[in-house]
């Protein structure tokens, strides 16, 4: 067993060219290549920046290969890849402080620094050489803004440690009102003299982005459909058996029951996904559970106010709450239009997908995770308290965290929305039993022939390095031409 830990054609926003279901006009691989018994070489699962991911890769460095990709939903990005599903932030270490806890320690922000930079690197040179349409990715500075003599200290230290590194040596820090109101004018309207809001102080990285993850998943599957490869949405995929040679993926669609003969198989289907593997019988996962953490965002879409904030801004997590629950307010760019977000609130479901089912959490239940996901709820008893807090909060309540960020926003101006569902990932651990983790994990069956993605944020953000790691694996190798100038890639213009 292999298990890795990661924190972090056209596209013209259409879905690809290819009839919603398989009785397409176009050439069909799994129709017209089987050989040997089989009718696909990968069979990626789930439409999202994951599959989408692989699928490229595997179409640019094995064009020989049969790809065929199964979506349960009616098109691509619908669960966490989706615009309005996540915070569109490009994880690069910049203002995530909830991954740097000890601001004396670097080594996760510049592991995502690094992570996202391959991202980067690899979306850069298909825009350059045309096979993506650059508007899913937009250049906005990333900011902190804590508030109180110990976040300030906390947020002085953090930038003395990181400063140092040659990836936020553009970093800056200030704590002068005025400094902050040129940084981010919207944040500093209607706050009135410091005497009523106490001291304040901020970190700004020009650098950063937003990314459209769902625009950016369909230019990815057109560069696979456009080479042969197939998409088959309604196809929901219920079991995964061993066969001699490979895998049988069973499932239903509208037009019945399906069984689909696979030297490969990719799971990267979300929350769904720790199910699937189960379903699978891999050794790989005995043991592991996930927790279903839901959010939502309040959303602001009139273009005079959006365009009055240049970027993202970060916030310190209030004593006792968990790392997720950072708080951020985002300039978005989703369909050529600006917006600005604000969370994230708390949800709970045990949905494991925005568009899943309530049954989903409890069919990942088995005997030999009970004590592993019981113990992990022990131990995180603040998270238990947390979620409480956010499901009872008013809408007022609720409006009046966004305040301490914007003073002066209106009501009338935001709505409340929901965004994904995330599966947060519990392992077991010889002392404690279970631990609830950060990050995703990658896990490879031992004969290599089947992989899944589990857990949640950043995965999206560093899906080229993982994708590039599976690959490797795989035998698949050059996967990733980088470029070293990433700052000035055509992407970001």
């Amino acid at each position: 067993m292999i298990r890795a830990h990661y924190f972090i054609g056209r596209m013209d926003g259409r879905e690809p060219t290819l009839e919603r279901y398989p009785q397409s006009s176009r050439r069909s691989p799994m129709h017209t290549h089987s050989t040997q018994g089989f009718d696909a070489d990968v069979v990626l699962i789930g439409g999202g920046i994951m599959s989408a991911t692989l699928g490229a890769m595997l179409t640019q460095q094995r064009p020989d290969w049969r790809i065929v990709l199964l979506e349960r939903a009616d098109g691509l990005a619908t669960e966490s890849s989706g615009p309005w599903n996540n915070a569109g932030t490009g994880h690069s270490g910049f203002c995530e402080l909830n991954y740097m806890p000890d601001p004396t320690d670097g080594t996760k922000p510049v592991s995502m620094v690094e992570q996202f930079a391959r991202s980067r690197a690899w979306w850069d040179g298909l825009v350059a050489t045309g096979g993506l349409d650059g508007g899913f990715l937009h250049t906005v500075p990333h900011l902190d803004v804590v508030f109180g003599e110990r976040d300030m200290s906390y947020l002085r230290q953090r930038y003395e440690t990181l400063r140092t590194h040659p990836a936020f040596a553009a970093m800056e820090y200030t704590e002068n009102p005025e400094t902050i109101r040129q940084w981010a004018p919207l944040v500093m309207e209607g706050r009135g003299p410091e005497s009523m809001w106490g001291r304040m102080a901020a970190t700004r990285h020009p650098g950063g982005t937003d990314v459209d993850f769902g625009a950016l998943t369909r230019g990815l599957v057109s560069i696979v459909t456009s080479a042969g490869g197939e998409v088959r949405y309604g196809h929901e995929v219920t079991r995964l058996r061993r066969t001699l040679a490979g895998w049988s993926v069973r499932g239903r669609s509208p037009q019945g029951r399906f069984d689909i003969r696979a030297r490969r198989v990719f799971v990267g289907a979300g929350g769904n996904a720790l199910r699937l593997l189960q379903s699978a019988r891999l050794p790989e996962v005995r043991g592991y559970a996930v927790l279903p953490v839901g959010a939502a965002f309040l959303r602001c879409s009139d273009p005079e106010v959006a365009r009055r904030l240049d970027g993202k801004v970060y916030g310190q997590a209030a004593i006792g709450a968990p790392p997720m629950s950072v708080p951020h307010l985002d300039r978005r760019y989703v369909d050529g239009a600006d917006h600005l977000l604000f969370g994230p609130y708390a949800t709970f479901s045990t949905k494991l997908l925005k568009h899943g089912r309530l049954t989903d959490f409890f069919r990942t239940l088995r005997p030999g995770n009970l004590h592993v996901i019981t113990a992990a709820g022990l131990q995180n008893l603040s998270l238990v308290r947390y979620l409480i807090g956010q499901l009872a909060a008013s809408r007022r309540a609720k409006f009046a965290q966004l305040q301490r960020f914007y003073p002066d926003a209106d009501p009338a101006q935001w709505e409340l929305v929901a965004a994904g569902q995330r599966a947060q990932l519990v392992t077991p651990d010889r002392r404690r039993i279970g631990v609830l983790q950060q990050g995703t994990e990658l896990v490879t069956g031992a004969d290599g022939t089947i992989a899944g993605l589990l857990g949640a944020s950043p995965g999206a953000s560093t899906a080229v390095p993982i994708m590039e790691d599976l690959l490797a694996r795989w035998g698949v190798t050059g996967a990733v031409e980088r470029d070293e100038n990433v700052e000035n890639s055509p992407a970001a213009q």
